[in-house]
């Protein structure tokens, strides 16, 4: 090992292919076993393999810049930006800490491998009771004095393009202990190691790494962070104050934004909000499909509804006259779906009048009213409920569910409405409330690359009400 110093800041060590002994690898901790030879010569072969290959796939040199902390100092590293599949490089230099993985990683090739052998904190995202777990078991190997190595995190939950930092997880600050930040770099001249949203696949990634002659990672360990009495209880407020630090250290700004599944959003008041809306990105697929493009269909038949209120995928596809299974499949992901695959022909419809943009947000979110309002059998006024609110914001903006439903509970406690919220609450709140306003204005005003031509011919519900709304006056 070779340390360098540059005169400026923390010594730099050079990592390469023969860059540290496995005979100076710390052995494998835990309550129930003690060191052993066996565990040593384990540790040194996992730590090799896992040099040779990620040198095999070009990764010459792991820079290293300030001073690694012991277990007992800091018992959680954490490493952001996290950009790429190729970030597990990051173990090496520091000593092969446990880390928290999600179960699905198990069945993948060599990873699933090495994450048994290192004991790693499995997590499964659909399943409240695993994340329970994994909350007492990190806070019983932070708290173990020393006993377990320590545990890495990636905070970010995700992959970014490491052009700003997403919002930290509260999941590595729950046990209130001291940690590390890690700063993961990659400093080439050609980024080819990126995965992220929208970018290039695995396969592509890997193609373009292992063609480098040589590609470069720079990892550094920032001192420790010492949490406050405020911070060591409120995991939240200890999250976003490290994310800002690390976020400062990199020259780059700490955002709200986060991923719910595959769809980036960001924080606005109370809600997340898709940052690229889901229809805009529906307008982009039917667009791709050449539907209502160059007079294709143009004048459209009766929107296919059945007495149910949905529509079958395959007289989707033929209402718009698609012929190909994959598009097919392409648009109707864009809707909710029941277990046989239907859809709801209210967000079908009000997501298609969205497109065509044609009409203000005005006109817009009345008919969103219109389509998922239910009449009261008493009073025969029109009434929001909650699970037509959280249609109309997850289908128009992007937001999960249960931010939908705090978020009505309390416009309804606000307004004091039991029975719902009318068309002047909804509208009040979609268009005039200072934190909401604005988003309803943007989403529901589609650009040019996502709009889409109106057709010619309405269709009709069942029960009357068209599926299509009336022509606006510019008509």
């Amino acid at each position: 090992m070779e340390k360098v110093s540059n005169g400026k800041g923390p010594s730099q060590l050079s990592f390469g292919l023969f860059a540290c002994s496995p005979l100076n690898a710390s052995c494998f901790f835990c309550p129930s076993s003690s060191s052993s030879i066996f565990s040593t010569v384990s540790h040194g072969s996992v730590y090799w393999l896992s040099r040779l290959m990620f040198f095999l796939l070009g990764f010459m040199r792991i820079r290293v810049r300030g001073q690694r902390a012991s277990r007992l100092e800091a018992p959680i590293l954490v490493a952001a930006p996290h950009s790429t599949f190729f970030d597990p490089i990051i173990l090496l230099p520091c000593d092969l800490p446990k880390v928290v993985s999600r179960t699905e990683n198990l069945h993948v090739p060599v990873i699933g491998a090495l994450l048994r052998f290192n004991q790693a904190i499995l997590v499964s995202r659909h399943d409240p009771a695993s994340r329970k777990k994994v909350v007492e078991e990190v806070k019983k190997r932070a708290t173990s004095q020393g006993k377990w190595p320590q545990v890495l995190f990636y905070p970010e939950g995700t992959c970014s393009n490491k052009k700003a930092l997403l919002k930290f997880k509260p999941g590595a600050f729950i046990s209130g202990v001291p940690i590390q930040p890690v700063l993961i770099r990659y400093p080439n001249s050609v980024d080819s190691t990126t995965w992220a949203w929208r970018g290039p696949g695995v396969l592509k990634v890997i193609w373009l790494t292992a063609s480098q002659l040589c590609t470069t990672v720079e990892v550094e360990f920032l001192p420790v962070y010492q949490p406050s009495p405020e911070e060591a209880v409120n995991p939240t407020l200890y999250a976003n104050n490290v994310q800002k630090v690390m976020a400062k250290a990199l020259g780059i700004p700490a955002t709200e934004c986060e991923f719910v599944g595959n769809l980036p959003v960001t924080v606005v008041g109370r809600l997340r909000v898709a940052l690229e809306p889901r229809i805009w990105e529906l307008g982009k697929a039917l667009r791709k499909a050449r539907y209502l493009t160059e007079g294709i269909k143009y004048n459209l038949d009766a929107l296919p509804v059945s007495t149910s209120g949905q529509v079958r995928p395959s007289e989707f596809a033929h209402w718009l006259g698609l012929a190909s299974p994959k598009a097919v499949e392409e648009i109707c992901i864009y809707f909710q779906q029941d277990s046989d695959g239907n859809m709801d022909a209210r967000e079908v419809s009000l997501a298609l009048e969205s497109l065509w943009g044609e009409h203000d947000p005005q006109q817009l979110t009345h008919r969103a009213f219109e389509l998922f309002s239910e009449v009261e059998a008493k009073t025969g006024t029109s009434y929001l409920h909650q699970d037509g609110f959280c249609a109309i914001l997850r289908l128009l903006l992007g937001t999960p569910v249960v931010d939908g439903a705090e978020l009505y509970s309390r416009l309804c406690t606000e307004d004091h409405s039991q029975d719902g919220l009318n068309l002047g609450q909804f509208q009040d709140f979609s268009l005039h409330h200072p934190d909401y306003a604005r988003l309803f204005s943007t989403y529901l005003r589609p650009p040019a690359a996502c709009a889409l031509p109106k057709p010619a011919q309405a269709s009709t519900y069942a029960n009357g009400v068209s599926a299509i709304s009336p022509k606006s006056k510019g008509d």
